[in-house]
């Protein structure tokens, strides 16, 4: 059970560093620092894209429209946050 619990939480961080990359890889390419005819390029943002894109277009469904900016990788980074927290919190001592 214990593997399980520390199995989630790194799961958890692994997902973050792919929301955190798809951000990163976006910004890169709408300052045409990275080009997308790049086959590497494109295979690195159609994989984070494909991860984090279902999540993030149903935050985008709650949170009104701010123009350019797109707060929904923040929101679900919180999200993220909130669920390690309570696992911390709340699972951790029922296991331990």
């Amino acid at each position: 059970m214990i593997a399980i619990f520390y199995l989630a939480l790194q799961i958890l961080k692994l997902y973050s560093y792919v929301v955190i990359a798809n951000v990163v890889i976006s910004w890169l390419i709408a300052f045409n620092i990275l080009n997308t005819s790049n086959r590497f390029v494109y295979s690195i943002l159609e994989f984070t894209y494909k991860l984090t894109d279902p999540i993030l277009n149903k935050i985008r469904g709650f949170i009104p429209n701010l123009g350019a900016f797109d707060i929904s990788p923040i929101i679900l980074l919180l999200l993220i946050w909130f669920v390690e927290m309570c696992m911390k919190l709340y699972v951790a001592p029922l296991i331990f």
